[in-house]
């Protein structure tokens, strides 16, 4: 059985991306438009892994992964950060509020594929 990741970004480019690269390599991908939409399909879902956007509407990055942490069931699923943010102070605040990794934009294919299998084992 595949396993289900989550791609969260209000860029439906990024998205299609991401979704493309993961899906050629043999996951389940569900896409969130904002860290609000993806609180509302993660729950009940199978999702392994979540791989989000910091700068988003309605709810961002940081504001998902603290919410994904609250959640029993998703309290540990690896949480990796995909954005154009690169500063050290930005990746503190996403490693304190519970972010597994970082990738910077843009990734190439091979790059996020390469974090994905490292921690989904």
């Amino acid at each position: 059985m595949s396993k289900t990741i989550m791609t969260v970004d209000d860029s439906a480019s990024v998205r299609q991306m991401v979704s493309f690269t993961l899906k050629g390599a043999g996951y389940t991908v569900v896409e969130a438009v904002d860290g609000k939409d993806a609180l509302t399909k993660i729950t009940g879902a199978p999702v392994n892994m979540v791989i989000t956007d910091l700068n988003m509407p309605n709810l961002d990055g940081i504001g998902l992964i603290r919410a994904i942490r609250a959640l029993p069931d998703f309290k540990f699923i690896p949480i990796i950060m995909l954005t154009t943010e690169s500063q050290d102070t930005r990746k503190q605040e996403g490693k304190s509020a519970g972010a597994t990794g970082w990738i910077v934009k843009p990734f190439k294919p091979d790059q996020l594929l390469g974090v994905v299998k490292k921690v989904l084992g």
